[in-house]
């Protein structure tokens, strides 16, 4: 927006030259693009004005800013007139038009009626000013009308009203009518465009262009003066649709304030009589269709003080929003009415946002930020995800990337299934409920014997509205465990109890120390029903399942019987898991060995064994394995024969044979509790 610096100090009175002010509007948010003549007695400021303050389109609106953030400038006579209304309005006889609204585009609708118009020229100071910030002179009442709308920043349009009916109706265009507007075109109007009309055709484009047959010109001697508020969306759409780009479309499309139309009018007024002291003027016609929502905001003004990084005493955060025309209802906490003229302002921090600008951001101080950062790199459940696939991976296995949507499947989880509401095609119309169907495929592509595969993945749950996805990983496991040019005469084979301790070496590694139970926590046909198990964290959660697959289901699926699945719930597992193992530094002493040979009941699982050895009272032990299991000659029925090897390192020093002896017997009276005999 350009003005001139004369035009300015009309409404403020400042000692602040035409840089300084243009520096001032800067950090007030209206940045200086340039000043034309700067060494003039009159320069001209051009400032940018953002789409969300419309209010700053004008020389009332950047006053406040100046009047806010310099407190050595005082507001003039014209600026408080300006405030309170131009209140010395004298009609000389009753409203003659009538004013109809017909659609909710249009807000408000004032008018006023002039006779006795002659054609004097424009005051010569308005001429110049006008002229001077690139507006071109036409005439005495478009002049005017071009200075309130620079000075207030309400657009005006006036008719001739003798091309005109006094009765005037604010409505949408139908499909088919036309206008000339006043650069001499003939326009043809779709529905929806915002008209103003008289009683038989459209006489203006509401918020754009007046209409070329009710123009204003050295005959006229009486107008209607119409000052209006359209809603800023119906402006840029009719704008646009018609190509036509004003001064006033500008206005109304980033918002003009609702509550200056009679302002404008009476202002206008002032100024046309003082050239034609001696026009008639009628009372305001004013309807108002709907009164602006009036938007009150709460602020704790230490929350202030803590965003901008700058103290606001509260007798300063007053005096400042006071200056720009906020209304201070309650001190604590603070509570103010945001102008009509700031829609931008509906929130605490758009309060804030006043307060640093008026109070200067180049006032805040200058210190190192403090707070907390944001942990680098891969943590939380993703670092412990990456932790499980390189876990697969350092056992031998492949792994799988498939497709989140599918068909249906012999392996889908015993789950409701949901898919895309239009599916591009029947083999992708499911979420998946499980990864194995995707390692299936993938080892089916593979020869489908001898593969070793796992997926970390989504699958989802649910129905229509209430769908739940959870992170997963799944095992396929198959044939030799050995590679093709390592492999024996007989070599090994997949199993349960392989991909049980595969499973056991992964979930160590994140701190989860797996149990395994044949208790059914849920059905599951999938798998073999005597040859799969249920698995438990260290708190006793179930986490998962592994097993067999089922004879039927490897049929449908194609795959070997001796297929081996698993299936584990990441997420339930790291509830417990530890993203940062507990590492113990490495003894440079050497370590000592004893095996022992321990006879007892196969009733006992071997976890109660290794929970005995690992409790046992002695800190010694480093490592402990099963190396043999004998079942035969001398043994008797319903017992086994274990051996288990026992390692034992002490830190900083060497271990004596008795040192070694003896935690060797603590291991085992804590085996010989569960019934255990020392072989």
């Amino acid at each position: 927006m350009k003005f001139t610096y004369s035009t300015m100090r009309d409404y403020v009175a400042t000692s602040l030259d035409a840089e300084a002010l243009g520096d001032l509007l800067t950090m007030a948010g209206f940045e200086l693009e340039g000043i034309e003549e700067e060494t003039s007695e009159d320069p001209i400021l051009d400032v940018k004005v953002m789409s969300n303050r419309g209010d700053g389109l004008s020389i009332l609106g950047l006053a406040r800013e100046v009047l806010a953030k310099d407190a050595g400038s005082q507001p003039t006579d014209l600026y408080l007139a300006a405030k309170s209304g131009f209140a010395d309005f004298a009609p000389s006889r009753p409203a003659e038009a009538t004013v109809r609204i017909d659609s909710p585009a249009c807000n408000r609708f004032a008018c006023v009626t002039v006779s006795g118009v002659s054609s004097a020229p424009t005051p010569e100071w308005i001429k110049y000013r006008l002229e001077r910030i690139g507006m071109r002179s036409i005439s005495l009442l478009v002049d005017l009308t071009n200075y309130v709308m620079l000075e207030i920043g309400q657009p005006l349009h006036a008719y001739d009203l003798g091309k005109l009916g006094k009765e005037i109706v604010v409505r949408e265009a139908q499909d088919g009518e036309t206008i000339k507007t006043l650069d001499g075109v003939d326009r043809k109007l779709s529905a929806g465009q915002l008209m103003i009309c008289d009683a038989s055709r459209p006489v203006g484009v509401a918020g754009v262009m007046g209409g070329f047959d009710t123009e204003v010109d050295d005959a006229t001697t009486a107008i209607l003066l119409e000052s209006a508020h359209f809603l800023n969306t119906s402006v840029r759409k009719t704008r646009k649709q018609l190509g036509l780009n004003t001064e006033a479309s500008y206005r109304f499309e980033r918002s003009v304030d609702p509550k200056i139309t009679d302002v404008a009018i009476r202002r206008f007024l002032q100024l046309l009589k003082t050239v034609l002291p001696d026009v008639s003027i009628s009372e305001i016609t004013d309807v108002v269709r709907s009164e602006p929502v009036e938007v009150v905001v709460e602020l704790e003004l230490a929350r202030a003080s803590r965003l901008l990084g700058m103290e606001i005493t509260l007798e300063e955060a007053s005096r400042y929003l006071s200056a720009l025309g906020f209304e201070i209802l309650a001190t604590e906490p603070l509570k103010v009415k945001v102008p009509s003229w700031r829609p931008d302002v509906v929130r605490a921090e758009d309060v804030v946002e006043e307060l640093g600008r008026v109070h200067g951001y180049e006032r805040i101080p200058e210190e190192l930020p403090i707070g907390h950062t944001t942990m680098g790199g891969i943590h939380g459940k993703y670092r412990l995800s990456d932790a499980v696939i390189e876990g697969m991976i350092r056992l031998g296995y492949v792994q799988v990337v498939s497709h989140t949507l599918r068909s249906e499947h012999p392996l889908d989880a015993p789950t409701d299934r949901i898919g895309p509401r239009n599916p591009g095609s029947p083999e992708l119309a499911l979420l998946r409920n499980s990864l194995l169907p995707g390692l299936t495929e993938a080892a089916l592509r593979n020869g489908g014997k001898d593969v070793h595969l796992f997926e970390v993945g989504q699958i989802f749950e649910g129905q229509v509205g209430n769908t739940k996805e959870f992170p997963h990983l799944a095992i396929l496991s198959t044939g030799k465990l050995t590679p093709a040019n390592r492999a024996s005469e007989q070599p090994p084979v997949a199993d349960f109890y392989s991909l049980k301790a595969e499973l056991e070496a992964v979930l160590t590694g994140i701190g989860v120390t797996p149990q395994f139970s044949t208790k059914e926590f849920r059905p599951d046909a999938r798998f073999h029903p005597g040859r799969k198990a249920w698995m438990l964290d260290q708190a006793g959660e179930w986490i998962g399942v592994i097993g067999q697959i089922h004879p039927l289901v490897a049929e449908a699926a194609d795959l070997p019987e001796a297929t081996f699945l698993a299936e584990v719930w990441l997420d339930m597992a790291f509830h417990n898991a530890q993203e940062n193992p507990q590492l113990n530094p490495i003894s440079r002493n050497p370590a000592v060995s004893r095996d022992i040979a321990i006879l007892i009941d196969k009733s006992v699982p071997f976890d109660d064994i290794k929970s005995a050895i690992t409790t046992a009272p002695t800190d010694l032990l480093e490592d402990y394995w099963l190396f043999d299991v004998y079942e035969g000659t001398g043994i008797p029925e319903g017992k086994h024969s274990l051996g288990i090897g026992l390692q034992f390192r002490k830190m900083g020093a060497n271990l004596t044979d008795e040192e070694g002896n003896q935690a060797r017997d603590a291991i085992v009276a804590a085996i010989v509790e569960l019934g255990g005999i020392l072989r």
